[in-house]
């Protein structure tokens, strides 16, 4: 990880289009300013993993309501002449 000091209106720049401006340092945290372009995508680390924790939950319910349907439907009968299915 690289540690860096930096003072109000001071910036660093990430690639080469990517500019994060210190704009106000207060006694309960640090405001950024983030220039960078639309396609580069740019989330705070907190919503980041919510997210991910709430799509593998919304996956498990799916997968539990797919294996519950598939326990409805009727089970394919065996071919006559008595050969397996795959």
């Amino acid at each position: 990880m690289l540690v860096l000091t930096r003072r109000v209106g001071e910036s660093l720049v990430i690639g080469d289009d990517v500019v994060v401006t210190v704009l106000e340092v207060r006694s309960d945290g640090v405001r950024l300013g983030i220039d960078a372009p639309r396609h580069v995508r740019v989330h705070r680390a907190e919503v980041l993993d919510a997210v991910r924790q709430e799509n593998a939950r919304a996956v498990e319910a799916d997968d539990a309501a797919a294996a519950a349907l598939r326990g409805l439907l009727p089970r394919p009968a065996a071919p006559a002449d008595g050969t397996a299915r795959d």
